[in-house]
């Protein structure tokens, strides 16, 4: 979010962040990076008066659930705007992966075509452009969502190759494994779970070695699992995710579940910190490009893995070197912004006709379709009505 926020503000578009969520310790300082921020409310017509008075030329929702609650108004007030919606990753696809695992068995298309896809697909087809972080949801959503590709825009990480590292500390400087998640997303949370399977095993043959496990919001459970004697350290926030991932020897990601692609190996790659992770972990962010470590679905090729990379500097070596390749390769910021920009512009100077192709999104938007327009005016008026009870 905040890469696709500098490129806007690189254009001298006029920004602004507007969320119903509450502030927290660990919040960028929008203001210095001269983008404004203005608090609203969800179910409320004061969101209505805000929009009519700022008048946006393009609006840029957070996930679909955003687009749910304030698309309607959006077009309302200012239906010239283009709408765009910054997916993240496609929760669906995360939610169908996770129902098959805690079955045990293989994802279904029933598992895929959910509620939750109904939804998201909904919000995509309502929008002018989705933005969409993974090759791989790209081409689902294209050929077994059948979404049009002049509404989809692929658009990985941005990174700023010029400042790229160029010496990071040495195999021999490094020591311990580490991962790191925010522990409220599912599948951070299962990737711990999975990892007292994993880490015995590593353990057993690297004795003397630790795994560090960092990530914002540790639960109860979490710190519970807190082992000094085994190794298993869970260390909670980390002040400079990318210096802790500098220090260690080597990442682990056994993710099991998920979607888009994942913050924990570009950091990994960036550190030149060769990793471990699943195909569902590494999914979108490389395709025929070597791996920058092993990716390994089975418990034991993992555990194996994790050990020869951990132990054996020349294979380490080789490992590490191919993280900048793989970077310049996928993840050039000046390029891959450049063509958004481009996109967002085609679409812009074209919208009328954009939108007039679009007429699974045009359904979609009409009055009849929205639901979710009417029960917001619903609970808004009830929370005024109770407003003037009291």
């Amino acid at each position: 979010m905040m890469s696709i926020l500098r490129q806007f503000s690189q254009q001298n578009w006029q920004v602004e962040f507007a969320t119903p969520s509450q502030a927290t310790d660990h919040m960028i300082d929008l203001a210095a990076e001269g983008i404004s921020s203005q608090k609203i409310t969800l179910n409320c017509d004061s969101f209505d008066r805000y929009i009519t008075d700022y008048q946006p030329d393009i609006v840029m929702f957070d996930r679909f659930m955003m687009e749910e609650q304030f698309g309607w108004r959006v077009e309302k007030n200012c239906p010239t705007a283009v709408k765009i919606l910054e997916t993240v990753d496609l929760q669906c696809l995360r939610d169908a992966r996770h129902k098959a695992l805690k079955a045990d068995r293989q994802m279904t298309q029933v598992d895929l075509f959910s509620d939750t896809a109904k939804r998201e697909i909904a919000a995509i087809l309502r929008c002018d452009l989705s933005l969409i972080i993974s090759d791989f949801e790209m081409d689902l959503l294209q050929n077994t969502f059948k979404v049009d590709a002049s509404l989809l825009h692929h658009i990985p990480f941005m990174v700023d190759i010029n400042k790229l590292a160029t010496t990071t500390l040495a195999f021999n400087e490094r020591k311990h494994f580490i991962t790191i998640g925010n522990f409220r997303h599912a599948p951070n949370w299962d990737l711990v779970l999975y990892l007292q399977e994993i880490w015995p095993l590593i353990r057993q043959q690297i004795p003397s070695a630790e795994l560090h496990i960092y990530g914002s919001y540790p639960p109860p459970k979490a710190t519970a699992l807190h082992n000094p004697k085994k190794g298993f350290l869970i260390k909670g926030w980390a002040e400079d995710a990318l210096e802790v991932m500098q220090q260690a020897r080597l990442c682990l990601a056994p993710i099991r579940f998920g979607a888009g692609i994942k913050g924990k190996l570009l950091d990994a790659m960036l550190m030149q910190t060769p990793s471990v992770t699943t195909s569902i972990g590494s999914e979108g962010m490389h395709n025929d490009e070597a791996w920058p470590g092993k990716i390994a679905d089975d418990i034991t090729e993992f555990v194996e893995a994790a050990v020869h990379l951990y132990t054996s500097e020349p294979v380490w070596r080789d490992a590490q070197q191919q993280a900048e390749t793989l970077i310049t390769s996928y993840f050039d910021g000046e390029k891959i912004g450049a063509q958004l920009i481009a996109k967002i512009t085609d679409i812009e100077q074209n919208l009328a006709q954009h939108r007039l192709t679009n007429f699974t999104g045009s359904m979609l938007r009409h009055h009849t379709m929205a639901s979710t327009k009417y029960m917001s005016q619903w609970i808004a008026a009830k929370n005024s009505t109770s407003s003037h009870n009291d």
